[in-house]
């Protein structure tokens, strides 16, 4: 019996080397992981993620899970606004990441709990947060419906969940976008991290990860409602939300 494979970007892998190849992509590139998003978006995804914040319907004293939080933007800006009655949790699988975004947040006056966890089996009770939300982690997660379910789950209901991420442009942007991701991005890569393999890999994924349609449809299968979602930089990235039914 054959194992069941997954693609990594363009290659077909089987499913338990997947979440071993992605860490392997964000160890190499966790130390200047913020500085690589500055220059591959020209410093957009600050206003995409401003933008994610602002559609949070984020209160003070609410309860916030921040899945593949990575170096914690979205956490840090959610802690500001739950204030001190209100919780934020930083989770990601990757330990290297992960650690990174709690020194962060400790430097900037803020002691959050923080989990190593995989966003396929959150550690947290059903029926927990206010709002969950997932930036730029969706595509690299092997099983997207499970992911999506768990996110749902530990959802209250009526809570939000809200998830950013590249998606499919608009057509006739296309080639140059192609242009952008397949040649300037793991040159950037390369100069940067000394690592153009990790930024193919990151333009191969945006290209396998579902279009916005097809997403939105995914999160209503999890059992959420109301789902929308709003382009950014012509569908280059695009935020979905969705309510817990």
């Amino acid at each position: 019996m054959t194992d069941k494979t997954t693609h990594f970007g363009y290659k077909e892998v089987a499913e338990g080397e997947k979440a071993q190849r992605v860490a392997g992509v964000f160890d190499s590139v966790a130390d200047k992981y913020d500085l690589m998003n500055d220059l591959m978006s020209l410093g957009l995804h600050r206003l995409w993620k401003a933008f994610a914040i602002e559609v949070s319907g984020i209160r003070p004293g609410d309860r916030v899970l921040d899945v593949a939080g990575g170096t914690a933007d979205l956490s840090l800006a959610f802690a500001r606004k739950v204030g001190a009655s209100g919780q934020v949790w930083l989770t990601d699988i990757n330990n290297a990441m992960l650690v990174r975004g709690r020194d962060r947040l400790i430097d900037h006056g803020f002691m959050m709990p923080a989990a190593q966890c995989d966003g396929e089996k959150l550690p947290f009770p059903s029926g927990h947060f206010d709002c969950v939300t997932c930036a730029f982690g969706l595509r690299n997660m092997t099983h997207k419906e499970q992911a999506l379910a768990e996110m749902a789950r530990v959802l209250k209901p009526g809570g939000r969940l809200l998830i950013l991420e590249f998606s499919k442009v608009w057509q006739p942007l296309a080639p140059a976008y192609d242009f952008y991701s397949f040649k300037v991005l793991p040159w950037l890569g390369s100069k940067v991290v000394n690592d153009p393999g990790s930024y193919q890999y990151l333009a191969e994924s945006i290209r396998m990860h579902p279009d916005q349609e097809t997403l939105k449809t995914m999160m209503e299968q999890a059992g959420l409602g109301k789902v929308e979602y709003f382009n950014m930089a012509a569908g280059v990235v695009a935020l979905h939300r969705g309510y817990k039914l």
